[in-house]
């Protein structure tokens, strides 16, 4: 009996993606956030709290302060 091959299954990743600007008119695409942020009561606030994190963590690995983050947008 032969067997047809199967799709292989979309594994979830467990991220959401968002667009970060910032105030010198930057801006990140695609910053990965984990999905358990977005499940959050205060929504913007856990994502800007792991965003946040993410560019203090960025920032001491480059020597460069982080920049202020003006707004955040989930990614298309």
């Amino acid at each position: 009996m032969l067997r047809s091959k199967q799709k292989p299954k979309v594994q979830d990743t467990g991220y959401v993606l968002f667009d970060v600007y910032y105030e010198d008119g930057s801006r990140r695409s695609n910053r990965r956030v984990p999905r358990t942020a977005t499940l959050e009561h205060d929504v913007d606030g856990a994502v800007r709290q792991v965003i946040e994190e993410q560019d203090r963590d960025i920032a001491e690995k480059s020597g460069r302060p982080p920049l202020a983050i003006t707004k955040i947008v989930r990614s298309a």
